[in-house]
């Protein structure tokens, strides 16, 4: 579960399982697959954060992203992969 905030000021916590998309239009929108609707005051990136964090703490309970090193993205093509 992770908690944003409305346009309004008040909380909403949704299930991270379910969300579809986050979009920002330039409000940020964020799309269940359940068809639900949320506008919220967090950047798109800030939710993503908030999954990942989620996502870590479910299925690696004793590891904490701010204890990992920094993650990069790689190629395919690269020569390192």
């Amino acid at each position: 579960m992770i908690e944003v905030t409305r346009l309004s000021g008040s909380t909403l916590v949704l299930n991270a399982d379910l969300i579809e998309r986050v979009e920002e239009t330039p409000d940020t929108v964020i799309t269940l697959t359940t068809g639900a609707i949320f506008l919220v005051k967090e950047s798109a990136d800030e939710v993503v954060e908030q999954v990942i964090e989620y996502k870590a703490k479910v299925f690696h309970p004793r590891i904490r992203l701010s204890d990992r090193p920094s993650l990069s993205v790689v190629s395919p093509d690269s020569e390192d992969g």
